[in-house]
C-alpha cells in the first residue's frame, strides 16, 4: 500500500476588502511561511475592487513562486454583466500562459511555476476546457457524479462547499481519490453561505451598489449582522453572505485524513494571524502537536468571533462540538 501523502496547507483568497498594500504585504508575508504550500489569489466577490490590487498583482504572483509556492488565480464567483463576465475572460485566458509548464506537472496538476485558475462560477468552465483547472466552494460539488462530470472537463482539485458533513464527505472523497482529484476542504475561517446581485454592505450606508464608495473596506473581516434579539449570526460582505462564526475543523483532521482529504483550506482574516493559525493546521496536520493543544493554541489568539464545526457533524453551521481530547 502506497504512502499516504503528507496534507499540504492553502490559503484561500482574501474575501474581504483591504486596502491594496495590506493585500500586497499580506501575500508577500505567505512567501515566507513555510506551513503554507498553496496560495490563491485574485478577486472572488466583487469585480470592482480587482483595480486596486492589480498593478501588484504580477509582482505578488512572481514573489510567490520564488517562494516555491504553488499559486491559484481565484477567478469571480459571481458574473452578472459584462464587465464582470470580462474580468473572468481574462483570468482564464491566463491559463493558456501556464500551458507550457503543465507538461512537468505532478499528481495535483500543478507544475513548477505554472499558474492554475480556480473556477468560482460555471461561467469559466467552457472557457478552460482542454486545461487544468480548481474547482473553488462556490460551485455546488454535492455528488460523485458532478466530480465525474468536473474532472472530465479538467478539474484537478475541487474544494468542497462547507456545508457538507461527515457522512457526505465520506462517500465523496474516497470517490474523488478514485478518479485522480484531489480533495480539499475550508477549514478555517467565515464560511461564504451565499452571494446577491445586490450589495447590502453599500446599502446598510443608505448608497447605491453602483455608487458604493467602497464602504465595505471599513469591514476587513465583514459587517456582522443581528437577529432582533442583539445576536449576532450572519457577516456581509459586499454582495456576499457570510456565517458570524469561524469554520474551525482543527479537531477533525484526523476523521479528515482517514477520508483521504488532500489539502485544507484557511481562508485569510485582517483581525487574525494566519501564519500562526497555518502553523498550528500544520503541526497538527503532521502530528507533531495534540488537537487539544492545537485548539488552545487557536483559542489563545482570540479572535473576534465564535468558532463552529456544526456543519461536519450534522448540526446547525453555528454549533461548536468541541471536540474530544482522546
Amino acid at each position: 500500500m502506497p504512502a499516504r501523502k503528507r496534507m499540504r496547507i492553502a490559503s484561500g483568497p482574501v474575501l474581504f476588502n483591504w486596502a491594496p498594500e495590506q493585500w500586497r504585504d499580506f501575500h508577500f508575508r505567505l512567501a515566507d511561511v513555510e506551513d503554507v504550500d498553496i496560495v490563491h489569489v485574485g478577486e472572488v466577490v466583487c469585480a470592482k475592487r480587482h483595480p486596486f490590487f492589480e498593478p501588484y498583482m504580477a509582482e505578488v504572483i512572481e514573489r510567490l513562486f520564488a517562494s516555491g509556492k504553488q499559486v491559484v488565480l481565484s477567478a469571480l464567483a459571481l458574473a452578472m454583466n459584462r464587465n464582470e463576465r470580462s474580468l473572468i475572460d481574462s483570468i482564464t485566458a491566463m491559463a493558456g500562459e501556464a500551458s507550457a509548464s503543465e507538461e512537468t506537472a505532478d499528481e495535483g496538476g500543478e507544475g513548477e511555476g505554472a499558474l492554475i485558475i480556480e473556477a468560482n462560477d460555471l461561467t469559466a468552465l467552457a472557457r478552460l476546457a482542454g486545461r487544468r483547472f480548481v474547482i473553488g466552494p462556490f460551485v455546488n460539488t454535492y455528488n460523485a457524479l458532478t466530480v465525474k462530470e468536473l474532472a472530465h472537463l479538467g478539474a484537478v482539485r475541487i474544494c468542497l462547499p462547507p456545508e457538507l458533513g461527515r457522512q457526505a464527505l465520506s462517500a465523496l472523497v474516497p470517490a474523488m481519490t478514485d478518479i485522480g482529484v484531489e480533495a480539499e476542504v475550508f477549514a478555517f475561517g467565515r464560511m461564504p453561505l451565499a452571494l446577491s446581485a445586490r450589495c447590502y454592505h453599500a446599502r446598510s450606508h443608505g448608497l447605491p451598489k453602483d455608487g458604493c464608495r467602497y464602504v465595505c473596506g471599513e469591514d476587513p473581516d465583514g459587517l456582522p449582522l443581528k437577529t432582533l434579539d442583539e445576536e449576532p449570526f450572519l457577516a456581509v460582505n459586499g454582495i456576499q453572505t457570510l456565517s458570524y462564526a469561524c469554520l474551525n475543523l482543527l479537531g477533525e483532521i484526523p476523521l479528515l485524513k482517514d477520508m483521504g482529504v488532500s489539502v485544507l483550506r484557511l481562508s485569510p482574516h485582517a483581525t487574525c494571524d494566519m501564519a500562526e493559525v497555518a502553523a498550528i493546521f500544520r503541526a497538527v496536520a503532521d502530528e507533531n502537536m495534540a488537537v487539544a493543544e492545537g485548539l488552545a493554541r487557536l483559542e489563545a489568539l482570540k479572535l473576534p468571533f465564535p468558532f463552529a464545526n456544526g456543519y461536519f457533524h450534522g448540526q446547525p453551521g453555528a454549533a461548536w462540538l468541541k471536540p474530544d481530547p482522546a
